[in-house]
C-alpha cells in the first residue's frame, strides 16, 4: 500500500472520530435542552442545535432507542424519558455529600476566613460530618461528629426549616433547653425563624448556642430536591457583625448550591 493511500485511509479515520464526537455532543445537548424546556419539539431542536430537521430527528431516534427520551404520541413533542431517571439514580447512589462536600468547604473557609461545617440531620439534633478551617480562625475547637440542637445553631434550623410540618411540631412542641439569654426557646420564635430562613435562603444564630459565636448556614439539596445536609461558617461575634454576616451569608448559599449541583441538584 502506498503512502498516499495510508494517509487517505488515516484521514478517513480522523474525519470519522471527530463526526462520531460531534454525535456525542449533539445527543448530549439533546437532553440539556428537553431538561431546560420540559419538552419540544424536532423542529425547536433543530433550531437550537443549528442543524438541519433530518439530523436532529436522527439523533432523537437513537436516545429514543435507549429510553433516553420518549415522545407524546398527540403533540408529538419530545421529552426526558425513564432512561435518564435510571442513570441519574445510578449517579446519585454513588454520590456522598461529605466526599463531594470537602473541596467546596475548604473552599469556603479559605474565602471567608473562618471555620466553615458541613452538617446532616441525626433525629433531633444536626451532626457535623465536615470540618476546614479559615486563615482567621482564632479556635482550635472541633465541631466534626458533634451533635449540635436544632433549635440553637445555624446548621440546624436550616435543616429543620426544611423538614416537614410534622417533624418541626415534633420538634417545637418538647421543652426546649436555654444554652445562653439569646437562645430562642418559644415556639412562635422559633417558626416565625424558620419562616424566616425559607423566605431568605439561610439560617443565622447570634450567640445562641455559646455567648461570642455567630454562625450562618444554607441548606443542600440532593438530586430530587430533597435537602440533605446544611453548609455553615461560625466565627466570633465580633468579627461576624451584622454587615458582614449577610456577606459571609451570600458566600454561604453559593457554597450550598455549589455542592448541591455536586450532588446532583438543577437550578
Amino acid at each position: 500500500m502506498s503512502e498516499k493511500a495510508e494517509d487517505t485511509g488515516s484521514g478517513r479515520q480522523s474525519r470519522g472520530a471527530a463526526a462520531s464526537v460531534q454525535s456525542v455532543d449533539r445527543a448530549v445537548s439533546v437532553l440539556e435542552i428537553l431538561a431546560r424546556h420540559g419538552d419540544a419539539g424536532v423542529t425547536e431542536i433543530a433550531e437550537e442545535l443549528g442543524v438541519h430537521k433530518s439530523t436532529a430527528f436522527r439523533l432523537l431516534g437513537v436516545l429514543e432507542a435507549r429510553g433516553l427520551v420518549s415522545q407524546e404520541q398527540d403533540r408529538g413533542k419530545y421529552y426526558l424519558g425513564p432512561g435518564v431517571l435510571r442513570l441519574a439514580g445510578a449517579a446519585a447512589s454513588r454520590l456522598d455529600i461529605s466526599q463531594e462536600g470537602a473541596p467546596v468547604c475548604r473552599e469556603l473557609a479559605e474565602e471567608v476566613g473562618e471555620t466553615a461545617n458541613i452538617a446532616v440531620l441525626d433525629d433531633d439534633a444536626a451532626v457535623n460530618i465536615m470540618q476546614a478551617r479559615g486563615a482567621s480562625s482564632v479556635t482550635a475547637q472541633n465541631w466534626l461528629g458533634r451533635r449540635t440542637p436544632l433549635h440553637a445553631t445555624s446548621s440546624g434550623k436550616a435543616l429543620l426549616a426544611h423538614q416537614p410540618k410534622s417533624v418541626q411540631e415534633s420538634v417545637l412542641s418538647r421543652k426546649l433547653p436555654r444554652l445562653t439569654e439569646h437562645t430562642l426557646v418559644s415556639p412562635a420564635e422559633l417558626r416565625s425563624d424558620l419562616k424566616a430562613v425559607l423566605k431568605t435562603g439561610f439560617a443565622v444564630a447570634r450567640d445562641e448556642l455559646e455567648i461570642g459565636l455567630h454562625a450562618v448556614a444554607a441548606p443542600v439539596r440532593a438530586h430530587d430536591g430533597k435537602v440533605i445536609g446544611a453548609i455553615s461558617v461560625s466565627g466570633p461575634s465580633y468579627r461576624l457583625e451584622e454587615e458582614r454576616l449577610h456577606e459571609v451569608a451570600k458566600r454561604t448559599m453559593a457554597a450550598a448550591q455549589d455542592l448541591s449541583r455536586r450532588m446532583g441538584y438543577a437550578y
